[in-house]
């Protein structure tokens, strides 16, 4: 990583970094209520990056609502020295010009995204491996997807994934889909709305945009009384450490939400240093976690590797 400190740059600089956390769209920004695990991982990431350099990070949240003070959102270029935004949902017409003003890295961004440095994880590969596990391991044959918020791209390249196993696998359907806020209470929504829609024919397996949704569905379905993974599979995305607590433990994908904060963090203070480099996409490798919410023999702990990401390029990925 090139150095962020040395000559008289260096003392024009503010040494802080500010962190955008976007949530989801008209969702409250209660703590309690999100228990934000995902970007709280990706922060530490970017703590464990700077923290050597002296540095700070200026943090602060963006849920989209219409009536939200862009104030703060507006003036942190003025207070930073580049911009870290997580997750890639955040709006053109506010990255454009915040990017012309500092430099800007996303976390979990659309991979197709040209104008800015993206880092993300490859999505649709550790997508397809666990829907290809519950098809080809385990029979499953009716899948209903609990996707992630419209807009979000790492939603997208997980849905994505699903749907090209789908297509390699006749055999196996959608049997249904809705759209989650990424939070254990979508997926207790989504748990009631699969067994109302399905109660003459239970899916074989759930697939939930990530995991906190599905310990969510998890619940749903066993407070119904219905038997997991003995009836209905349910797995889920990120690796969260509450679904290792989960009964039964969850099948997961794990992504590696620490090193995309590293990495996001390394690729804006190379940027800072050299402005003119030009826009890159990286994705990070994923890792299917096998336990036994997927079906998988009681006691099961497996980890396979997906994949091997790709290294960041001069040109961003198709």
């Amino acid at each position: 990583m090139t150095s962020a400190r040395g000559g008289n740059a260096s003392r024009r600089r503010k040494e802080v970094i500010g962190f955008i956390s976007v949530e989801c769209p008209g969702r409250p920004l209660d703590v309690e209520d999100t228990s934000p695990i995902y970007p709280d991982e990706v922060l530490r990431g970017v703590e464990r990056r700077i923290s050597g350099l002296g540095w700070s990070v200026l943090v602060t949240f963006w849920n989209g609502e219409a009536g939200q003070d862009l104030g703060q959102i507006a003036a942190m270029p003025g207070k930073v020295d580049g911009i870290l935004v997580s997750i890639g949902s955040f709006p053109s017409r506010l990255l454009e010009p915040m990017a012309r003003r500092v430099p800007v890295a996303v976390i979990a961004g659309d991979p197709a995204e040209r104008g800015v440095d993206v880092v993300a994880a490859d999505n649709r590969s550790g997508s397809a491996a666990i829907v290809t596990h519950l098809v080809e391991d385990h029979g499953k044959r009716r899948i209903y997807h609990v996707d992630g918020p419209p807009g979000m791209p790492d939603a997208a390249q997980r849905r994505s994934g699903l749907l090209q196993v789908l297509r390699d696998h006749p055999a196996a359907r959608l049997a249904g889909t809705t759209h989650g806020s990424n939070y254990v209470d979508s997926g207790l929504v989504a748990g009631r709305r699969i067994l109302a829609e399905c109660r003459d024919e239970l899916p074989d397996a759930v697939v939930a945009a990530n995991d906190q949704m599905a310990i969510g569905v998890l619940r749903s379905l066993t407070a119904a009384g219905i038997r997991v993974p003995e009836q209905v599979a349910v797995v889920g995305f990120d690796d969260i450490f509450p679904g290792d607590l989960c009964r039964p433990p969850l099948t997961t994908v794990h992504q590696p939400m620490r090193m995309l904060g590293e990495r996001a963090c390394d690729r804006l203070l190379e940027r800072i240093v050299t402005p003119g480099l030009p826009p890159q996409v990286e994705l990070l490798p994923t890792e299917l976690v096998l336990r036994r919410s997927c079906g998988c023999p009681p006691g099961t702990l497996i980890r396979r590797p997906v994949g091997h990401g790709n290294p960041a390029t001069a040109e961003p990925s198709e």
